[in-house]
């Protein structure tokens, strides 16, 4: 309900309609954040007005990932992990939502893992750079908040990887010079997309004639360092 959030999660989902990858087979990840969960609810609205029907979904599942796949809007989620107990019931009840390993959704030694069918995923940061690394284990001060979990192998094997993040989180900007602990290399990401714009990789020049193309608010990533 974050109206912040809410206007990232749309401008993620435009981001995914504008790279040209929503189309029938369409797959796609998304984390359990609000914002991500947000985005994953205008893709779904776009996919029910196109008539677009993806192979799958994957990610940490929740309850709105499983009324997508009830819907039609996917064929199959593929779960490596449940964050709810709709999640856990879906997952003992329907054939179509399908357990699978760590090593089969992310090892570096199995060329035909999930991750590396991945069109799109949509992630979180605690910090980012203007290199476009992403850090999400640590705060600024160094102190260990969590796990990355598939974040880095999602991020590496996705054809589109998008970064949503308020570009203020408090007081504290969330774009710097240098994250502190690089979690997910920039090389493996090519949009971040805040509240007040979208920056894209240099390296993906043909991302950024699209988004330009379809008029999003696109921006270089220093000038958001420096509205930040």
């Amino acid at each position: 309900k974050d109206p912040v959030g809410l206007v990232i999660a749309r401008s993620a989902a435009q981001v995914i309609e504008a790279s040209g990858l929503l189309k029938n087979g369409f797959s796609f990840q998304t984390g359990a954040g609000g914002a991500s969960l947000a985005a994953a609810k205008f893709v779904a609205q776009m996919m029910k007005r196109d008539g677009i029907v993806g192979s799958f979904i994957m990610g940490g599942i929740t309850a709105y990932l499983v009324e997508m796949l009830n819907q039609g809007l996917f064929r199959k989620i593929i779960d490596v992990q449940d964050f709810d107990l709709d999640a856990v019931r879906s997952l003992a009840a329907n054939p179509n939502h399908v357990e699978v390993s760590a090593g089969l959704y992310a090892s570096p030694f199995n060329s035909g893992c999930v991750v590396n069918q991945l069109d799109t995923v949509i992630l979180g940061a605690t910090e980012i750079d203007t290199d476009f690394n992403v850090n999400v284990v640590t705060g600024s001060d160094g102190t260990i908040m969590g796990g990355s979990g598939g974040h880095s192998d999602a991020a590496a094997g996705a054809k589109l990887t998008i970064i949503v993040a308020n570009l203020l989180r408090g007081r504290l900007p969330i774009l710097m010079d240098r994250v502190l602990t690089v979690t997910t290399p920039g090389e493996t990401v090519d949009v971040l997309v805040t509240e007040q714009g979208i920056a894209v990789n240099p390296a993906r020049a043909d991302l950024r004639e699209r988004f330009e193309a379809a008029r999003l608010p696109v921006q270089d990533v220093h000038e958001l360092k420096r509205l930040a």
